[in-house]
């Protein structure tokens, strides 16, 4: 039987991960609180364990070479209970000898002030997402320091593609409009470069530290596709995928500060907002030199994203 890996979290995330690992014919097993997950990738169990029940998680990755943690809390209870979630997680990879495999994005590096965000750029965030998220990967690489379990990070820009709907930036509040004849919703300036990450690539990246056993002992950035072009530029390529005119409504900073105070969502959203106001790019080719990893190009991405949604009733 082949060795078991263990995906906590069955959000497009964890799914792109599960896909990578049945790929190369290994068990793979999805987690979530519920059990339940819509259309879950063929040869996956998935079983419901609570992350903050001991007894439940340890029984969920016992026997797995590799954890991913893919998992997370609602995004407005993130400062108050994502650091006990991830350390429950931590000391369970260390019951279990397996290697942890961390799902990261780039909120630890705090605006980047105009420079790409790059392997060797500190994690100087300001904001209390930020400094969570720096927080807990530093607590992670500290027990790997230590000796006491092998830990691997692989941070990715905003993501999009299949599955990543609701939670993307090139997801319902974008191509969702755009498929109907409306005009997509952007957050901050449409012509600032912004960098996407394909969320089938972070899968790849994921399953690629888990399984080699090459990365461990820090973080690498998720290889990206044209990571200097603008969301008005990666809406028109998805604009003409779909046979649809190009508008864009962009919101920014004045309107969400208005908003902010009656929408939960903006609250959260707001300190965040530096990301598409100036350039955030990342610059990085440590992983594909490492593992040969090359970013999937960005029209075969957004044709690949398409095609999920036409099939589910998204697009026309």
């Amino acid at each position: 039987m082949s060795e078991l890996h263990v995906i906590l979290g069955t959000g497009p995330v964890g799914r792109a991960v599960a896909e990578s690992l049945i790929a190369r014919g290994l068990r793979v097993r999805l987690v979530s609180r519920s059990g339940r997950m819509p259309d879950p990738p063929e040869g996956a169990e998935v079983l419901a364990a609570d992350a903050t029940d001991r007894p439940a998680l340890d029984a969920a990755v016992k026997g797995a070479a590799g954890i991913y943690q893919c998992a997370q809390p609602p995004y407005g209870r993130w400062v108050e209970e994502f650091p006990a979630f991830q350390r429950a997680v931590l000391e369970a990879a260390e019951r279990a000898g397996a290697r942890l495999v961390l799902a990261e994005n780039l909120y630890g590096y705090g605006a980047p002030k105009g420079m790409p965000i790059r392997d060797d750029s500190p994690l100087a965030a300001k904001d209390a997402k930020g400094r969570t998220r720096a927080a807990m990967s530093e607590e992670a690489f500290a027990a790997q320091a230590a000796g006491r379990l092998r830990v691997a990070a692989a941070r990715a820009s905003d993501f999009f593609g299949p599955w990543a709907w609701e939670q993307s930036h090139l997801g319902a509040r974008a191509l969702g409009p755009l498929a109907r004849g409306r005009a997509a919703s952007v957050l901050g300036s449409p012509d600032v470069p912004h960098t996407f990450t394909y969320i089938r690539d972070f899968g790849e990246a994921l399953a690629l530290l888990g399984t080699t056993g090459q990365g461990d002992g820090r973080a690498w950035l998720v290889p990206n596709d044209r990571p200097r072009q603008t969301q008005r530029e990666a809406l028109s390529s998805a604009a003409e995928l779909l046979g649809r005119d190009l508008r864009l409504t962009a919101t920014g900073r004045t309107a969400l500060s208005v908003a902010s105070p009656f929408v939960p969502v903006v609250r959260e959203l707001l300190p965040l907002l530096y990301q598409f106001e100036k350039p955030y790019v990342v610059e990085s080719d440590s992983f594909r030199s490492r593992f040969g990893l090359e970013p999937t190009p960005f029209d075969r991405a957004l044709a690949e994203t398409v095609d999920w949604m036409r099939k589910r009733g998204l697009a026309d």
